[in-house]
């Protein structure tokens, strides 16, 4: 088994269709099939081996994509970095991986000191780096074909929990991908006359696994842009004819600010939303606006993306759907009893998308597991139908007064005024309640105003008093990640600071 098949099978059935556009360049299947033969086989004559690590710090381009399948073909494992590290962070995430080679761009050279302190390290592919990329590519073959390797071998490594501590690095197999890849394509209908606009950072599940190798099994093609930025995205909507469109939550929230959506969205038939909760009303909106549902799924990289999905036939608002074949997924207490319908807890995970674990890391990996199920870490509940709700992170969960509070909760609620655009609750160090709830906010619009006391009676009708943040903190923007996801450890200590600059 060999995760770069589904390159090769696509390759095979649509030789001749579209699969990649980036920067007004089109690339036909079989010359991304080709082009990644040749990065595989230049791979081999460098001396990598089956297992070897290769490390991917580079933006969303065709020529990220074409390098990972080639990696993937050689047997190699493709360690894929987000380009936007530090110095320091790059340093310490390849002195974790180890690879033998370092695919990148000039701008991260800097970063890497002196390689004398990374002997692990033979070659940086990069214009000013050992070997540039056209130049790889000249001593690779066209003709190649991946090899065949045993399923739960580990294909590529992805980084997770940078923004709530040390990142680890999850290590997905073979097996792991192909089989959410397949599920993806699946739910979501795809097919070789699909379109889908990739924006997303290709180091993240999302892009990585549930945009891009889902659109490559189904023989689709993939709109490339390095970044999001609303003018190219609706232009290129128009000019490709996209027809799947990828988000986050806050990504939503700035395209409903557009007049005559739905004319502009034109040809997109399929949105889906990732990341982060989606909020209920932005849903409902987004339907009225554009007569569109905004389908979501619930995953995590330790699972390779899709756990459950909400859902073609029956789209209920709110929740994230039923769980995919061939996974299973139980609300479990602290104790790790089972829980039934309406019941909260932990939501556990087991099926052939589960990692195998975190590099170098046995015990972290030993604490996530309950025997053969992975523990999420977030709090959900089903409902007498199947459909799963998550109800918050467990590490954000605020304790105020002895009292749990989740925060996604109150943003639901907060959602719902008309001068809310984002929010984010968090809990702040209080001596008298332990944290205090604390509500951040985005006004819709500039120079509207906000009333505590007004917002204040309107959360109590829907919450119990407790759960009423005591603060209404307003600010420009929130601090949000490369995906869009708001960062709510780098939110707090933003807060923190500025609290200590009026103290």
């Amino acid at each position: 088994m060999n995760l770069a098949e589904n390159l090769e099978r696509s390759a095979y059935y649509f030789p001749d269709h579209l699969a990649i556009i980036h920067e007004n360049r089109k690339f036909l299947y079989l010359e991304l099939n080709r082009e990644a033969n040749r990065v595989a086989t230049a791979l081999i004559k460098l001396g990598i081996q089956n297992g070897d690590h290769v490390v991917l710090c580079a933006p969303n381009s065709y020529e990220w994509l074409a390098f990972y399948f080639g990696v993937l073909k050689a047997g190699a494992v493709a360690v894929t970095l987000p380009s936007t590290l530090t110095k320091s962070e790059l340093a310490h995430l390849l002195d974790d991986a180890r690879p033998r080679v370092l695919f990148t761009v000039d701008e991260k050279l800097d970063g890497l000191g002196d390689r004398r302190d990374r002997p692990y390290m033979d070659k940086v592919i990069s214009a000013g780096g050992d070997i540039s990329y056209p130049k790889l590519i000249e001593i690779g073959s066209a003709s190649f074909k991946a090899l065949d390797l045993y399923r739960k071998n580990t294909a590529a490594i992805l980084y997770t929990g940078g923004t709530t501590g040390t990142p680890k690095g999850v290590m997905l197999t073979h097996e792991n991908i192909k089989s959410s890849v397949h599920n993806v394509c699946h739910f979501e209908r795809s097919n070789e006359e699909d379109r889908a606009l990739c924006f997303l950072p290709p180091n993240h599940i999302f892009a990585q696994i549930h945009i891009m190798n889902a659109m490559i099994h189904a023989g689709g093609s993939i709109v490339i842009q390095p970044s999001f930025d609303l003018e190219r995205v609706m232009e290129a909507i128009k000019r490709y004819g996209v027809t799947k469109f990828y988000g986050v939550p806050t990504i939503y929230y700035r395209l409903l600010q557009i007049d005559g959506l739905k004319e502009r969205l034109g040809s997109v038939n399929y949105c889906f939303s990732a990341a982060a909760s989606m909020p209920g009303e932005i849903v409902r909106e987004w339907k009225s606006r554009t007569q569109v549902n905004i389908y979501e799924s619930y995953g995590m990289t330790e699972t390779a993306t899709m756990v459950t999905y909400n859902h073609h036939i029956r789209h209920v608002v709110g929740s994230v759907g039923t769980p995919v074949n061939i996974v299973e997924v139980q609300i479990r207490d602290p104790q790790g009893n089972v829980l039934g319908p309406k019941e909260e807890g932990e939501i556990c995970i087991c099926g052939p998308n589960v990692m195998k674990g975190y590099l170098n890391n046995p015990d972290e990996t030993k604490a996530v597991f309950w025997g053969d199920w992975l523990r999420s870490g977030d709090i959900g509940v089903f409902d007498e139908d199947g459909y799963l709700y998550i109800i918050d992170r467990i590490k954000d969960m605020i304790i105020t007064g002895g009292e749990n509070v989740y925060p996604r909760e109150i943003e639901e609620v907060l959602y719902k005024r008309p001068e809310v655009g984002e929010c984010s609750v968090i809990g702040l160090s209080d001596k008298e309640y332990g944290e205090r709830v604390t509500a951040c906010i985005v006004l819709k619009q500039k120079g509207q105003q906000l009333d505590p006391v007004e917002l204040k009676s309107f959360l109590k009708v829907h919450l119990a008093s407790f759960k009423v943040p005591k603060d209404f903190i307003l600010l420009d923007e929130l601090p949000k990640g490369s995906t869009g996801k708001i960062l709510k450890r780098e939110l707090k200590k933003q807060i923190m600071q500025q609290l200590k600059k009026t103290i």
